[in-house]
C-alpha cells in the first residue's frame, strides 16, 4: 500500500447542534496590555448558521483512506506545503517510521505549528491503519481497558458571573459529570480586584456543587508567579483538584517555585510538544497532571509515548480536549491510573462534531468508546451542503 495523495477537504453545512447562551472568555496573555483586554462573549454557532471545517485526508492506491479534523489553518498550510510532497509514495501503515521522518524533516519543526501539522497527519494515518485492519484504533494500541471513559465537563465560554456560574455548575453536576473545570477571566492586569472576582466565581461554583465534588481551574497562561501565588493561596479552602497553565509551560522553574510555595497540584501540557519537552516537566518535578493534546503534541503516536513516560513518574495524563476522538482512543488503551478521564469541552465539541454522523457526547459523565474502524469519524452527508479541496 502506498500513499497517493494528501488532500485538504473543506466541508460546509448548516449547524444543527446544541446552542448556548452568551458567556465569558478566559484570561489571555495579552490582557496585560489594555488595548487587548476587551470583553467579548462566546455565543458559539446558532441553528442554521453555515459552518466550515477542514480535514486532512490521506488516500492510498488500495482504496483505503484516513481522515482527521477539523484542523486549523496553520496546520493545513504546513500539511499541504511541506508534509504532502514528502508523504506521497510512502507506506501509510509504517506510522513509527513516518513520524520519525516527519520530525526530522524540518530543523525548526520539533515544536509549534509544524508539530501540530505532523500531529494531524499522524492521527489521519492511524485512522487509515484502523480502517485497513477493520479495527478501532484502541485495539491496535492494546485496548480496550474499559468500555467507556469518564469525561470531565470543561466549561470554557460559560459565564464567570458568580450566580450564573453556580447555576450552570449545579446543572452539569445533575447531568452526571463527576468533575468540572472552570476558566478564570482575570489576571495580573486586574490586580487585587481581579483576584477577588476570580475567587468569588470559584467559591460560588464550589458552593453549588458541594465540598466533595472535583473542581479544576484554568488560567490559559495568563498569569505570572506573583498573581498565581496569591490566587492559589486564596483557592486553598476551595481545594481545586488542579490549577492549569498559570503561565507558559516552558517556564519550568516557575512551575516548580509555585508548586513549592503553595502546595497546589499543577497541570500543564496543552502547549507542550513531544515526549522530550514533557520529560523536562517530569524530571524537574514541575507538574502533577500532564495534558498533552494529540492534535498538537505529535499525534496518537506521540501521546501514547507520553503516557508511557508519565506512568514511570506516576503522573496521570488527561489530554487537552481540542478534539475528542484521538484522545479517547489513547485513553481506552491505557490503564485508568495513567489516563483517569478525558476533557469534554461542553460548548466547543458541538462545533467540532457538527458535520459528523456520529456525535460523541458524555452520558452520565462517561463517553462510550467507538466501535467503528479507525477513529470512528464519519462525515454526515445529510449535514454537508458543499465540499471542496483546499490548496496553499
Amino acid at each position: 500500500m502506498k500513499i497517493t495523495d494528501v488532500v485538504l477537504v473543506e466541508l460546509a453545512g448548516a449547524y444543527a447542534g446544541l446552542e448556548f447562551p452568551p458567556g465569558s472568555r478566559q484570561a489571555k496573555q495579552l490582557d496585560i496590555y489594555p488595548e487587548f483586554d476587551t470583553e467579548s462573549d462566546s455565543q458559539g454557532p446558532v441553528a442554521g448558521q453555515t459552518m466550515t471545517a477542514t480535514y486532512v485526508e490521506i488516500r492510498t492506491d488500495a482504496g483505503v483512506s484516513g481522515i482527521f479534523g477539523p484542523i486549523q489553518d496553520f496546520q493545513a498550510f504546513h500539511v499541504y506545503r511541506t508534509l504532502r510532497p514528502f508523504l506521497i509514495g510512502r507506506d501509510p501503515l509504517a506510522t513509527e517510521l513516518l513520524f520519525d521522518q516527519m520530525l526530522r524533516l524540518d530543523r525548526h519543526g520539533r515544536s509549534g505549528m509544524f508539530m501540530t501539522a505532523i500531529s494531524a497527519v499522524d492521527c489521519a494515518l492511524w485512522d487509515l491503519k484502523g480502517k485497513a485492519w477493520n479495527q478501532p484504533i484502541y485495539r491496535l494500541l492494546g485496548g480496550p481497558t474499559r468500555p467507556a471513559v469518564p469525561a470531565y465537563a470543561s466549561m470554557l465560554g460559560f459565564t464567570v458571573e458568580p450566580a450564573g456560574a453556580a447555576e450552570v455548575a449545579a446543572a452539569y453536576k445533575e447531568k452526571g459529570y463527576r468533575a468540572q473545570k472552570w476558566f478564570f477571566r482575570y489576571g495580573p492586569a486586574h490586580g487585587d480586584a481581579g483576584i477577588r472576582h476570580n475567587l468569588e466565581m470559584a467559591q460560588a461554583v464550589r458552593d453549588a456543587v458541594g465540598a466533595d465534588y472535583t473542581l479544576m481551574f484554568d488560567a490559559f497562561m495568563g498569569w505570572d508567579v506573583a498573581f498565581s501565588t496569591a490566587m492559589l493561596q486564596g483557592l486553598a479552602e476551595i481545594r481545586p483538584y488542579w490549577m492549569e497553565e498559570p503561565f507558559p509551560p516552558e517556564r519550568v522553574g516557575s512551575f516548580g517555585r509555585l508548586r513549592r510555595a503553595t502546595g497546589a497540584r499543577l497541570a500543564t501540557g496543552e502547549h507542550v510538544y513531544t515526549r522530550w519537552q514533557t520529560k523536562e516537566l517530569l524530571v524537574n518535578e514541575a507538574v502533577d497532571v500532564l495534558q498533552n493534546d494529540p492534535d498538537w503534541t505529535g499525534g496518537i503516536s506521540e501521546l501514547t509515548k507520553v503516557c508511557v513516560l508519565a506512568s514511570a513518574f506516576d503522573t496521570p495524563v488527561v489530554a487537552h480536549g481540542h478534539s475528542l476522538l484521538a484522545a479517547l482512543h489513547v485513553a481506552a488503551a491505557q490503564p485508568p491510573t495513567t489516563v483517569p478521564f478525558v476533557e469534554y469541552l461542553v460548548r466547543g465539541q458541538e462545533g467540532k462534531q457538527a458535520l459528523h454522523k456520529h456525535i460523541y457526547r458524555p452520558e452520565q459523565g462517561e463517553v462510550q468508546i467507538p466501535t467503528l474502524p479507525g477513529l470512528g469519524l464519519v462525515w454526515d452527508e445529510n449535514q454537508i451542503e458543499s465540499q471542496r479541496e483546499r490548496t496553499y
